[in-house]
């Protein structure tokens, strides 16, 4: 179990540099952590830091920009209202203009 806890602190490392505004998916973390098959992995490690203030959570959405871990946040509409909070437009549980917006953190950061 350390080798998850580590990969999941390391999913927490770059979700903590997703710029405010911006998102980012669950596969680019995975790729950005040199494990591109790696997806469903970071969204399990998303799911495990509920209660993490330090983990912006709400900023990582599927390859679509469709907010699919939206249940796991309490209340009907949280991360909605976090993303809106920060100018990010979200219709019918999707990103508006998802390319806009979204941040691609092997690009960014140069990996």
């Amino acid at each position: 179990m350390a080798k998850d806890d580590n990969f999941f602190e390391r999913v927490y490392d770059v979700a903590r540099l997703i710029p405010y505004g911006r998102v980012t998916s669950y596969g680019a973390i995975a790729k950005c952590l040199g494990a591109a098959r790696s997806a469903r992995m970071v969204g399990w490690a998303m799911n495990a830091c509920h209660g993490r203030d330090d983990v912006p959570a709400h900023r990582v959405v599927n390859r679509v920009g469709l907010l699919s871990g939206k249940h796991h946040f309490e209340g009907t509409n949280l991360m909605q209202q976090l993303l809106e909070s920060e100018g990010v437009k979200v219709k019918d549980n999707k990103i508006v203009n998802f390319e806009k917006y979204f941040w691609d953190p092997v690009k960014e950061l140069s990996i």
